[in-house]
């Protein structure tokens, strides 16, 4: 006896543990690819260039530059340049490349201008004052080079990005000096070249890191669930590193629905061997979203566990049809034992909807048993049970940055489950059963799924000529986006609910 018990132990521990490896590799795979193309990229790179000029203006460099020198017949001479201030920045040209070594941002022919504090002062045998003189100077830097190659990798789900490498290269330095006698002193402020150089390379290349750090914390600070309703949310957590290639970044998601509590298994029925790939027929498209069946069967397999796929149904637009009069010549002995009495429909899923993607449309199959109820005052009572099995075939939609869907009946196939009033004629009942899915069922589920569910897109960013490709067992989105300038990224909050 004792053996038998743990016979029986050693098979439910076993269970158990392959419910767990299942349900820890649906949370490690993906099943939402995001493939972001080179134009894409140059999209994102000017936003980043224009968003760092903007954050880096005005720049105040932290030094205050001085040297003295000793000149023939004046003696000590000491001059100093302060509240050095970069005002103004120009890029005239900027490209994104992408390598194994990382992603590579550089900006050439850079001008730069600035504004700074002069002063001189000397004393020499000559003359046993001090003299001294100051004022105002513009500056123009040219020809500068900044660039600066990050890393990008999958951390537990989020993005990291790390700074590999970062340069600033000032080519060529004009300053203009305004005020007191500023020709005498042009030469000798030229002297001040190298170090105003130094301090602006030194400043920016400051101002770079400081901006990938705030960007490092932003993404990794972005949620890893985008919630859909109240009850559901989809798993937007990285999985893997993303994929370089030299014209394109692809991110890999698990993109799954999920309640937030439980990791919804994915059925080997229709679980893909691959990651989706992402392909779109306008190579000039900025994004490109790839979305297995998977997702669309994990939000069916959600609800359906929470519930939410039980329905009363008491009203219709035929209300005669939820009266036994209006059933007397298709189920006679209905109306015979309960004569004018109303009626409910108690419809019930008996397991999650299935979807399938083909090349040409997305397809969904409904397994659901109704139940006949009358009711005699405060009594329902079940008189029998229809089992039905419903085909149609779905159409998607873009809206703003959602992914809504509609479906229209195709096929109805019905069985008798059990009956307390004896066999019923199917072939009587079959049209309207017809009508109830056409006139109740069809538009409820389209009130819904008409809402859709939100592309995995960051706040700010908002899709653009969107077109929808369908492939074997993937829908893909393909898509420019725009960005508002209301939504500044400096301004987007670090925790993102």
């Amino acid at each position: 006896m004792a053996s038998l018990a743990f016979f029986f132990v050693l098979i439910f521990s076993t269970f158990l543990s392959s419910q767990a490896n299942n349900l820890h590799r649906t949370q490690d795979e993906s099943f939402t690819s995001i493939l972001v193309s080179q134009n894409g990229l140059d999209f994102v790179k000017d936003l980043l260039v224009n968003e760092a000029i903007s954050s880096i203006i005005p720049l105040q460099l932290p030094a205050t530059i001085e040297k003295s020198a000793r000149i023939p017949f004046l003696g000590n001479v000491h001059m100093v340049i302060s509240n050095v201030t970069i005002y103004k920045i120009d890029v005239l040209a900027s490209y994104v490349k992408l390598g194994n070594s990382g992603i590579a941002i550089v900006a050439s022919g850079t001008t730069c201008n600035l504004t700074m504090n002069w002063h001189y002062s000397y004393s020499s045998w000559l003359v046993p004052i001090e003299i001294s003189d100051g004022g105002r100077a513009s500056v123009e830097v040219e020809g500068m080079e900044v660039g600066l190659t990050l890393g990008l990798e999958n951390h537990e789900g989020t993005l990291k990005l790390s700074l590999l490498e970062s340069g600033c290269y000032v080519k060529e330095i004009t300053i203009k000096l305004d005020g007191g006698a500023s020709w005498l002193y042009q030469g000798m402020i030229n002297a001040f070249e190298e170090q105003i150089g130094s301090a602006v390379e030194s400043a920016i290349t400051n101002k770079l890191k400081d901006g990938i750090l705030k960007l490092d914390s932003f993404l990794q600070s972005l949620p890893k669930e985008i919630p859909v309703d109240d009850n559901a949310s989809l798993n937007v957590s990285f999985v893997e590193n993303p994929q370089l290639s030299s014209s394109s970044i692809e991110f890999d998601i698990n993109g799954l629905f999920t309640d937030g509590k439980t990791v919804q298994p994915v059925s080997n029925h229709y679980r893909q061997a691959s990651q989706p790939s992402v392909f779109c027929i306008d190579q000039s498209k900025m994004l490109g979203i790839s979305l297995d069946e998977a997702v669309f069967n994990s939000a069916s397999a959600l609800y359906y566990d929470a519930e939410f796929m039980e329905w009363i149904v008491d009203k219709v637009p035929d209300q005669a049809l939820l009266n036994t009069a209006g059933w007397r010549f298709i189920i006679p002995q209905l109306y015979k034992k309960y004569p004018n009495d109303d009626m409910n429909l108690n419809i019930s899923l008996s397991s999650p909807p299935v979807i399938r993607i083909s090349e040409h449309n997305i397809g969904a199959s409904v397994y659901a048993d109704v139940i006949i109820d009358v009711v005699e005052g405060s009594q329902v009572i079940p008189v029998a049970c229809i089992s039905l099995v419903i085909r149609g075939t779905g159409s998607v939609k873009i809206m703003g940055n959602n992914l809504g869907s509609s479906v229209k009946l195709d096929d109805l196939a019905m069985s008798l489950k059990w009956s307390k009033i004896g066999n019923l004629r199917m072939y009587l009942i079959q049209p309207v059963m017809w009508t109830l899915v056409q006139t109740v069922g069809i538009p409820y589920a389209n009130s819904y799924l008409g809402k859709g569910f939100p592309l995995p897109i960051i706040h700010g960013f908002t899709l653009q000529n969107a077109e929808i490709i369908f492939s074997s067992s993937q829908v893909t989105v393909c898509s420019n986006v725009s960005y508002s300038e209301s939504d500044d990224l400096n301004q987007v909050p670090i925790h993102i609910k």
